[in-house]
């Protein structure tokens, strides 16, 4: 890849998986407002103890995607298509399987009580029962970005959000399905993003083919040692929302939960901008490193921390200066309680989003680059070891705003961690 061409590559690669992870990530978030305006503050409550199984079946597909797409620029093998959609289809069965029989043990678990038990498995079987949608959308979209398309990924993404949020209107209010609407209204917007992406498999240039061949374990191992960083970093925020919804829980009782299901929400979106981000990043810096070009490699990541700390800066002036405007458009009932709670909350976690942002983009670069243990260990620091216990102890000490604080910590920490191993690497 020439020097030249390396800017250029970036800011189109970036901005189109920038603005397509808004669109798909707009997929929970147009739940949460119709719910919160259509269902209540306990619908909305429900919907935040059951997105973490959403996030760990949009990580699971990121994974596989990533991994496989990643594979697929650094060897130009035309054959790990097929093994990335085997993988694909044999973890659809396990989902499939949760989802039928499971769901509402499932609810229970992740803390559903008597007012929200009902809501939250609806929402948890149906989300499930869509899973070869979602999984197989991820990883098509991942393919299709790096085999030379990435406009059409970016318009299957926004095509499907935009679908999302009309039939969650539609299924909502004119239908009165409640809690399913909101479900099947995010179940059927990847069958349209699919619908899309196929033009790109009638295209001559298209290179992901299916062959006739069996699953290999060594391309499935490779496949999730690659993407597993990505998974890890989708997930996490799932973990997250799992262990501060337990706290919350005992702290601020439903109030506080569906207060902290406004402010996970939208972080998943900013989340979702970093990870749009690191997708545009990733076969950039494949293509170096297959072409032995560390210069080029260099300018990517002074590219990616400079938009990295400029997304954090602008998201924080914004949620800071319109806090109270935010959380209202979420608080059908004018509950001041949970407007207080959440506009605070806002205010303090999202000063996590600059440490967030550089390290997804450390993380992109071991994974581009073919390591994937240097990856790992930053995204399993992020998703567990540091957030889990920095999660439970500081609220215990400090309250409420310490939750919100947790998560500034822990990323902090990881950063010197991922700084140290950067420096090693370049």
């Amino acid at each position: 890849m020439k020097q030249t061409n390396i800017k250029r590559n970036f800011f189109k690669y970036v901005s189109l998986n920038i603005v397509g992870m808004i669109g798909l990530s707009c997929y929970i978030l147009a739940d949460t407002f119709f719910v919160a305006r259509g269902v209540g503050a306990n619908g909305l409550a429900a919907l935040n103890l059951a997105i973490p199984i959403y996030s760990f079946i949009h990580g699971i597909g990121l994974m596989i995607g990533m991994g496989g797409a990643t594979r697929f620029t650094l060897s130009k093998s035309e054959k790990t298509f097929t093994q990335a959609v085997y993988y694909a289809l044999f973890t659809v069965c396990l989902f499939l399987i949760l989802g039928i029989f499971f769901s509402s043990y499932m609810a229970s678990a992740l803390g559903a009580d008597n007012d929200t038990l009902q809501n939250t498995t609806i929402y948890l079987k149906t989300i499930l029962c869509f899973s070869p949608m979602f999984l197989l959308n991820n990883v098509i979209i991942c393919f299709v970005r790096n085999d030379g398309s990435p406009q059409l990924s970016m318009f299957a993404m926004l095509i499907g959000s935009l679908s999302n949020i009309i039939l969650d209107y539609i299924f909502i209010f004119p239908c009165k399905m409640g809690m399913f609407g909101a479900a099947l209204a995010t179940g059927i917007a990847p069958v349209i993003s699919l619908i899309i992406l196929s033009n790109h498999f009638i295209k001559k240039q298209n290179t992901c083919h299916l062959f006739r061949q069996k699953p290999q374990i060594k391309a499935l191992t490779d496949i999730t040692s690659l993407g597993l960083s990505a998974l890890i970093t989708e997930s996490s925020s799932g973990i997250v929302i799992i262990v501060f919804n337990v706290i919350i829980l005992k702290l601020e009782g439903n109030t506080g939960v569906a207060a902290y299901g406004i402010i996970a929400n939208i972080a998943l979106v900013v989340i979702a901008i970093f990870t749009g981000m690191s997708q545009g990043m990733q076969p950039i810096i494949s293509r170096c490193h297959r072409l032995k070009n560390r210069e080029g490699i260099r300018k990517i990541l002074k590219y990616g921390v400079v938009t990295a700390i400029s997304i954090a800066m602008i998201v924080y002036s914004i949620s800071t200066i319109f806090a109270e405007s935010i959380v209202g458009a979420f608080n059908k009932d004018s509950n001041l309680q949970l407007a207080k709670i959440a506009t605070n909350g806002l205010r303090i976690y999202f000063t996590a989003f600059a440490f967030v942002g550089i390290n997804i983009v450390c993380t992109t670069y071991f994974s581009a680059v073919d390591n994937p243990k240097n990856a790992f260990i930053i995204s399993i620091l992020r998703g567990f070891i540091v957030i889990i216990p920095t999660a439970l102890i500081l609220p215990a000490l400090f309250g409420i705003n310490a939750v919100w604080l947790a998560m500034t910590f822990a990323e902090f920490v990881v950063l010197l961690v991922a700084t140290r191993m950067m420096i090693k690497a370049l």
